[in-house]
């Protein structure tokens, strides 16, 4: 794949209804569950040897410029972590604007992720990280993903429904990484029940604190590459590490 940015495949992404109203959710029946879960198992990147897969979700409002550059100077060290310990390969995930929420393909180098970062531009608009869920959910399911990152400052949808997708993904075995900006105590709350109903963790760093993203972002990666083994070596030596193991399942 190019790793241009596409949008994420699946009504629920996507799709909207006239007036631009976000249609209401599916809801999964026990034998959706069971199936997906089953499929999920049998493509588990947690096996030994498995490649791992990281999915990097950036909320680019507008609000969110600073921060967005600041990843793109820092999401080299992730690949550089991964590499010590096994292979990563990244799937940048991000939403912006009025309904718009895009992925690339899964990309192992950092330099072409960084140039592909480099073109997007942070537009006005509300959150979508329910699309960013659904998104990860079907990307488990069709090929596997060891570990989700999400760095933001807000939430603006119903958390209940937030709750349902992470809820699947804690079923999938697929823990969330909930990196906040700021200290918006809405956003703290459902930030923090997503990556306990993954078995993820949440974490917060200070606006333009760029050391701390970088410790979060390295012992991320670190899970991703290597599983909660290679997270608890690092945690010895890094602080980031430290705070995501000390809350994981």
């Amino acid at each position: 794949m190019s790793g241009e940015p596409i949008k994420p495949r699946g009504g629920d992404a996507v799709s909207t209804q006239a007036g631009g109203a976000l249609p209401h959710a599916k809801t999964s029946t026990s034998e959706d569950i069971a199936a997906f879960v089953t499929k999920a198992r049998a493509l588990s990147p947690h096996a030994p040897g498995a490649k791992g897969r990281l999915i990097f979700a950036l909320d680019a409002t507008m609000s969110r410029q600073p921060t967005w550059d600041m990843a793109c100077a820092l999401q080299a060290d992730m690949f550089r972590e991964a590499a010590a310990i096994g292979t990563l390969d990244i799937r940048l995930v991000y939403y912006r604007g009025f309904n718009e929420c895009r992925a690339t393909g899964w990309i192992s180098d950092s330099a072409q992720l960084a140039t592909l970062m480099s073109k997007i531009d942070c537009r006005g608009g509300d959150t979508q990280i329910g699309k960013l869920l659904s998104e990860t959910r079907r990307e488990a399911v069709a090929s596997g993903v060891r570990a989700v990152v999400f760095v933001g400052d807000a939430m603006e949808e119903k958390v209940d429904e937030l709750c349902a997708k992470a809820g699947e993904l804690g079923m999938l075995k697929v823990p969330v990484f909930m990196f906040q900006e700021g200290h918006d105590n809405v956003a703290e709350q459902a930030f923090r029940e997503i990556a306990r109903l993954t078995g993820g963790a949440w974490c917060r760093f200070d606006p333009g604190a760029a050391a701390q993203l970088r410790d979060l972002l390295r012992a991320a990666a670190a899970y991703a590459a290597g599983g909660r083994e290679a997270l608890l070596k690092l945690s010895k030596t890094t602080d980031g590490a430290a705070k995501l193991i000390g809350q994981m399942k």
